[in-house]
């Protein structure tokens, strides 16, 4: 699948992005742009018929999903091979006249269609949108966003109530939150960890520990156990903030696919307005929209 019709499908609200965690984890880095490949070297013949280092950059290109298991060093030999093929097979079915039939006429255009297509796509969307409009979005959307409280908080999770007072009798003469954690607590990822659960906001906890956890000053712990389904917990603050934006070169790709997206959707609005399209056979035409009922 070619990259503007992934991008159809890429029409997604700027706060879809940070919810799915962009704001949290950090993107690999984008490698730069590879230099244009020379149309004038020639790296192998077939028959005499040159293959160019454009002819192999280009099918890298197309064949980049089959490619993508291939190690990257191999990857110029492994095209170059499919190349060979492709030209000693093209040069044989020409010898036979096949490049003569209905069919094959048909197929051809439409490639040279779909080649056309996507060079469209590379010259007046991919290459046309500047680091300037992703950044003018970035902050767009960064300006709409109202961050939400977030907490850390650190806890000790027992199996009984009488446990879990017995460690606030324990904290209530000095003793250490994360220690008594890494002693005690019966939840396996964070006890060793001192009891630290991170930042959260609102709605990732069970309401009863959540609603305990909100409730603290910073630095402070629960004076009486709380409990949930998972046992009973001991509860303290360590930190509040409102929830940190992503940086800008974080989720710059992500931005620029949006734009992109929208630039696509656009760019086929404005063809589709300018040129007349009939559908002839009935079957093909697409579904009429439901009727809008009548207003009172």
């Amino acid at each position: 699948m070619t990259s503007h019709l992934k991008l159809r499908a890429a029409g997604i609200a700027f706060a879809a992005l940070l919810a799915s965690g962009l704001a949290a984890s950090a993107q690999d880095p984008v490698p730069a742009p590879a230099a244009p490949a020379d149309p004038d070297k020639v790296v192998a013949t077939v028959g005499g018929s040159p293959i160019t280092a454009l002819d192999l950059a280009i099918a890298q290109e197309d064949f980049a999903e089959e490619l993508a298991k291939v190690p990257a060093p191999e990857r110029p030999k492994a095209v170059l091979t499919v190349l060979i093929d492709i030209k000693m097979m093209a040069e044989a079915a020409a010898k036979d006249g096949l490049d003569k039939g209905d069919e094959f006429t048909h197929r051809l255009a439409l490639l040279r269609e779909r080649a056309l297509r996507n060079e469209y796509f590379r010259v007046h969307i991919d290459q046309a949108v500047t680091e300037d409009q992703v950044k003018a979005r970035y902050d767009a959307e960064i300006a709409k966003i109202t961050p939400q409280d977030e907490i850390r908080a650190s806890h000790i999770l027992v199996e009984t109530e009488d446990e879990a007072k017995a460690i606030i009798a324990e904290l209530d003469k000095g003793a250490d939150f994360a220690t008594l954690a890494k002693e005690k607590s019966k939840d396996p990822g964070s006890g060793q960890m001192g009891g630290d659960l991170g930042f959260f906001a609102k709605g990732r906890m069970v309401p009863e520990f959540e609603q305990a956890a909100f409730a603290l000053e910073v630095g402070k712990y629960t004076e009486t156990p709380v409990k949930s389904q998972f046992g009973w917990h001991v509860i303290k603050l360590v930190d509040k903030r409102k929830q940190p934006m992503p940086p800008f070169e974080q989720v710059k790709e992500q931005v620029r696919q949006l734009v992109m997206g929208e630039a696509f959707s656009a760019a086929v609005k404005t063809l589709r307005d300018d040129t007349p399209v009939e559908i002839l056979d009935d079957s093909l035409k697409p579904a009429a929209a439901p009727a809008e009922a009548p207003k009172p």
